[in-house]
This record gives structure tokens, sequence and C-alpha cells, in this order.
């Protein structure tokens, strides 16, 4: 049943005062105000959650990032009391480390002769690579032994270490056989060949390439002339002939030694090495 006119007109007139007795609120624009000062206030507690690390988890991620390198680290042998790996600062600390590898290839294989050495000189610390350990004869393609061993011993060292290095190839006297000339035209294209193949894995493992140097010696820098310029300092390898090259290729095991990889760990000053073997103290 609907409502008279009077009804409907009494009613108007409720609804109108009932209007007109609401006190005026805050401003519609307010409340969507305070709602984006909430969403704001929101986003800048997450971002302060996220940007405040956890020494604890901290911690754990890099102990966690630590055992993923542990096979390469280790190769220093040098562990701190907390278990993290020092830097090798000096040719001494590098010596005494090159120096436990071998002792370690010695007892992992009593048989045979570790096929690396090492000998200081005026430019540094000097670790030779047996040749035929290191490369297939007449060619650059390294063997995977000499990449286990970059990988596990040499690389890691150098990482850890402030030295520039220099990896040279050197063969022996032997003239290079007529098939491999149309690769290799001489001894000096297969060492150079070599020292810059070593290079190329350092560097595609991680070794910047600033701090490497790529050369090629050819058959002119016998093994033993590092020592003869140490025992004698006026001794210059610039004056060697090709006569005293023969000399020191006479036997196979000369011929053996000579074809390596030399990698040097060159000092600051490149004066006499005798004073910066020392230990820092």
């Amino acid at each position: 049943m609907g409502m008279t006119a009077a009804e409907k007109k009494a009613f108007g007139k409720g609804f109108q005062a009932g209007a007109d007795s609401v006190e005026e609120g805050l401003p519609g624009w307010f409340g969507t105000f305070a709602d984006m000062m909430t969403l704001l206030f929101a986003f800048f507690v997450l971002l302060a959650a996220i940007s405040t690390m956890d020494p604890v988890k901290l911690q754990e991620m890099a102990n966690s990032q630590g055992k993923s390198l542990g096979s390469k680290i280790k190769a220093s042998g040098k562990a701190s009391d907390e278990g993290e790996f020092e830097p090798i600062e000096n040719l001494a600390a590098m010596k005494d480390a090159m120096e436990e590898t071998i002792e370690k290839m010695k007892k992992e294989n009593p048989a045979g002769d570790p096929p690396i050495d090492i000998e200081t000189s005026a430019k540094g610390l000097i670790v030779n690579i047996k040749g035929d350990f290191a490369f297939p004869s007449g060619k650059a393609d390294m063997k995977p032994e000499l990449e286990t061993l970059l990988n596990e011993e040499i690389i890691p060292k150098i990482q850890l270490s402030i030295f520039q290095v220099e990896v040279a190839g050197h063969s022996d006297s032997d003239a290079m056989p007529k098939k491999w000339k149309k690769y290799y035209a001489s001894n000096w294209e297969l060492s150079a060949a070599r020292g810059a193949a070593v290079v190329r894995y350092m560097i595609d493992n991680g070794v910047p390439a600033p701090r490497l140097l790529a050369a090629g010696y050819g058959d002119w820098y016998p093994k033993g002339i590092d020592s003869i310029k140490t025992e004698n300092p006026m001794y210059n390898p610039l004056t060697l002939t090709w006569e005293e090259v023969l000399a020191m290729n006479t036997t196979t095991k000369q011929k053996s030694n000579n074809r390596r990889i030399q990698i040097t760990f060159i000092k600051p000053s490149h004066h006499d090495a005798g004073g910066y073997m020392e230990s820092d103290s």
C-alpha cells in the first residue's frame, strides 16, 4: 500500500532535517591520501627488510661459496684459523706454496718425477712445466693433464697473488720436422703458440688478462740459463751463441728439459731477486 500525499510530505521534511543535522566530516580526498601513505610506509618497510643483511646468513653464504671453490682455493695450502685462505703476498710464500705442490705430486706418483720444478732468477720465481707433459709433439693443443694442473694448482695461486705472470713456450734445438712446418714454420712459432694457448686458457678460467704476458723463446733459451744468471749476475744471455745452445741440447734429458712451458711470477722490480725472496717481516 502506497504512501499518501501527506505522508510523503512529512517524510521528506524529516529526511531533509536529518541531513541538515549531520556535522561536516574530513574532505573526501583525505581517505585516498591516507591509503597512499599507508602503502608507501609498507613499501619502505619492505625495502629496509630486504637491504638489511643478517650477519649469520651472510657468513653462511660466504662459507657456501668457499666450499664450492674449495677444490681450487685449497691449492694454496695456506689457511687461517678461521678457514679463510690467505693471499700470497711475496715470492717466498709463492715458492713455499709451489714446493708443497711438488711434494704432493711426489706422494701421488712415487714412481715418476713431478712434471714441474721451480727455480729463482733475477726476474722472479719460475715454474717449469715439462713440454711432453703439457702438449703433444708438434702441436699447441693442451693435454688434459696440463688443464688439470692449471685448474688445481697454478690458476688458484695466481688468483691469490699480486704478481704479473709471464707464460713462455720453449723448445729444444731440433729443427721443426717437415710434416709440422705447414702449421709452424719454426720452433719460434710453435713455442709462441703454446705460450699463448696457456695464457688464453688462464683468461678463460678467471685470471685477469692485464696480469698475463705470453711469450715464445723458441730454442734460444735452454733450461739452466736462469740459474747461470743468478750465479753470475754479469752473464748476458744476449751473447749466447748457437754453439752454446747446442751444447745444452746434447742429451735426450737436456732436450726434454728444454721443451717446456715456463711460468714466471715476476717481482715488481727486476733487480737481484735474493732480497725479495726473503719473507716480509
